[in-house]
């Protein structure tokens, strides 16, 4: 049993648009919740394709992850959110440039809607030793 848990932040990922944190440690285990495709700069929404909010999605996963010291190899579980799964394909392209090596357990689901109207969401659970 663990005791202490640990909030993390981040200027490097998009701050958080509710009474939630980017992530929390408990133990060896990292929670991040989900990202969308805010720049964190200036907490607006990209604008192109999925694939570019995809890609901004995993950047701000990866700012939230190192902040806390772990990386996607140390991700053990992700949920991807769709608005619209005939996206499926172009998400899993951008997914796959970032999980390269043993990648993590995983679904997708596909959402009515999702934050200020975005097209994807991703959240990860990561754990080291």
């Amino acid at each position: 049993m663990f005791t202490n848990k640990e909030i993390i932040n981040t200027s490097h990922a998009p701050a958080p648009i509710g009474p939630y944190n980017q992530a929390v440690r408990a133990g060896n285990t990292l929670y991040v919740s989900g990202q969308i495709a805010l720049v964190p700069e200036t907490g607006a929404l990209i604008e192109g394709t999925v694939a570019d909010e995809a890609r901004q999605v995993l950047k701000n996963l990866e700012a939230v992850l190192a902040a806390a010291g772990y990386a996607f190899a140390d991700v053990v579980k992700t949920t991807i959110f769709l608005r619209d799964m005939n996206d499926f394909g172009a998400v899993n392209t951008v997914y796959g440039e970032y999980f390269t090596e043993q990648a993590p357990a995983r679904e997708t689901v596909a959402v009515a809607g999702l934050p200020k109207n975005v097209n994807v969401e991703i959240s990860v659970i990561a754990w080291k030793a």
